[in-house]
């Protein structure tokens, strides 16, 4: 690697949601010192780079999302010592640190909002967004019909008064202005603090809703029962927000060696994405989408059947080969399967019944694709999602609680309801980390105050007899990510060609790199059956394999259920 590569080029990033990862003082609670315990094994299994998912104070109505006080950790995961040992500790293993930081809102209990409600003359008044309501009659009506992320109004009406405060999350999540340019000053001060202390960067979360259509309009799509238009456009991606980042990245970003990752979700083209993270003349380094993140239709999939719910590898590969197609060469990426907001991969594209061999797969599609690969944690010893029998089961998470009464005054019965919420809620990816298969799977020493431990901790999904199986995921995910670090193959992703193999097989996801006389191709089933896959290449080295012998006969591989190859041609 040439001394102008920035640090992320040969990083395998690995995502921590603290409070279900390691409980280190028996309060059913993961915290700080309960990552820094982990830091040999994390150290061990290859990755050099964390995202810590929120780690400040909060009363945590949407997990730490909602932030009452940036420049405290959240007392349940330490105290700001803690902090800073774990960035001393991973760095002296040579792991870099990324936390979370909440651009789009503050906690309805932060100081600032405290403030702007008790005193409207207050100059943190104009940190918010107040609205008078519209009166029609008797009623007094939201400022207009826009509807939020969390299937409600986007707009809170205070207490008393006839004023509403928007809020495109939950309505403990009101969003800051930043149009004001007082309050972008207090978020580059927050990000000066913790660069100072040695933080390595962060992923910026909601990045993609910091410019709000202030003409405050109401939305032309059409309505649902109570009257409120879901309509993105007024809140995400909008021309305003460039302008912001460009002022962000010139006051603070770019006077500190960091990494930057927006998420900008679902909505956002790979051309859109070059407008953030140019290498040129973006404003951050990389953008999370999630294109990948649902090519199974299981998004919005209340109406549908388990059966109906498959992997579109074809969309898929589509969708890779765009990317790279307009950022190669202009943009770095990062590349993940999963992270806190999504089902578990393996139950989204992989198998339960065939858990080893799919979790493997996937591991090895995802970590040899162009970009920065992020595994979550779990990923690497095939954790999957819940078995809930109940909607209530999935209340810890404020946005299935209003999604469950939503679909409820629709008529679904709380069957339809339960299967859609195994299958698509985030609590899927927010149950504890699996270390032992003792009480708890080792994650504490008490029943988690989250959500529970997904039993199959039982049945070998633990990181303790996994260590000891030569042939467990997590072995084979440690030997895959120690070949991704490996320069050469550093190099040639981010440097060489890549290309889709056999685009229109539906059911095999192939790519290839190439750089000189450097070839890797990567080849993986996504079906739980056979299938075939032509291959005229010579093989020059056999990576990574998922299985015990070769079926290669007449150019034509027989593939069994999620297997899948590196190799060298």
């Amino acid at each position: 690697m040439g001394n102008a590569e920035p640090f992320w080029a040969d990083s395998v990033g690995y995502i921590i949601y603290p409070s279900t990862f390691k409980d280190s003082n028996g309060d059913g609670v993961g915290d700080i010192p309960g990552i820094i315990s982990k830091l040999d094994y994390l150290a061990e299994l290859g990755v050099n780079l964390l995202w810590i998912c929120p780690l400040f104070a909060s009363p945590m109505d949407d997990n730490g999302y909602d932030v009452s006080d940036y420049y405290q950790i959240n007392p349940q995961y330490g105290t700001n010592e803690d902090f800073k040992n774990l960035v001393e500790q991973a760095h002296q293993r040579g792991i870099r640190i990324i936390i979370d930081f909440v651009l789009n809102h503050t906690s309805d209990e932060h100081p600032w909002f405290q403030k702007a409600l008790q005193d409207p003359s207050s100059k943190e008044r104009g940190y918010y967004f107040f609205r008078k309501g519209k009166k029609e009659g008797d009623k007094l009506l939201p400022p207009n019909n826009w509807k939020g992320f969390f299937s409600t109004s986007a707009w809170k009406q205070v207490e008393g008064t006839d004023d509403f405060y928007l809020h495109i999350f939950s309505e403990k999540m009101p969003d800051v202005d930043w149009s004001n340019p007082e309050l972008r000053q207090r978020y580059y001060e927050i990000a000066r603090h913790y660069l100072d202390m040695g933080v390595d960067g962060f992923r910026l979360d909601a990045l993609a809703h910091l410019a709000k259509d202030t003409s405050f309009a109401d939305s032309p799509l059409p309505v649902d029962e109570k009257g409120f238009a879901y309509d993105p456009s007024r809140f995400s991606n909008r021309e305003e927000l460039y302008g912001y980042l460009d002022e962000f990245k010139r006051e603070v970003l770019s006077h500190y060696p960091c990494l930057t990752v927006g998420e900008v979700g679902g909505g956002v083209s790979p051309e859109e994405a070059l407008r953030y993270c140019d290498r040129e003349n973006g404003s951050i380094n990389m953008v999370f989408n999630f294109d990948t993140a649902w090519c199974n239709g299981a998004y919005g999939s209340i109406d549908k059947k388990q059966e109906d719910i498959r992997t579109d590898v074809i969309a898929m590969k589509d969708s890779l080969e765009r990317w790279w197609r307009v950022c190669h060469q202009k943009a770095d990426m990062p590349f993940y399967w999963c992270n806190h907001d999504h089902p578990r991969v393996l139950s989204q594209y992989g198998s339960v019944e065939y858990r080893a061999e799919s979790a493997k797969a996937l591991l090895a599609a995802g970590l040899f694709l162009y970009g920065t690969p992020f595994i979550y944690n779990g990923e690497e010893i095939g954790m999957s999602n819940v078995n809930f029998s109940k909607p209530e089961e999935f209340f810890s998470d404020v946005g299935n609680k209003n999604e469950t009464g939503y679909l409820r005054a629709r008529g679904y019965s709380d069957e339809q309801i339960v299967a859609y919420l195994n299958r698509c809620s985030r609590i899927n990816a927010r149950t504890p980390m699996q270390w032992d298969n003792v009480d708890y799977a080792g994650f504490s020493s008490v029943p988690p105050k989250t959500d529970p431990v997904n039993p199959n901790y039982k049945e070998g999904v633990n990181v303790q007899q996994q260590m000891s199986d030569p042939w467990s995921i997590l072995n084979f995910a440690q030997y895959a990510i120690l070949k991704r670090r490996e320069p050469w193959v550093s190099d040639l992703i981010r440097n060489g060609t890549f290309t889709i193999v056999d685009h229109n097989h539906p059911d095999v996801l192939s790519y290839m790199h190439e750089k000189g006389d450097d070839k890797l191709i990567l080849i993986a089933s996504m079906r739980p059956y056979v299938t075939y896959f032509s291959f005229y290449w010579m093989p020059k080295d056999v990576i990574l394999h998922n299985y015990g012998d070769v079926l290669l006969i007449d150019h034509v591989f027989t593939l069994r259920p999620f297997e899948c190859f590196l190799l060298a041609i």
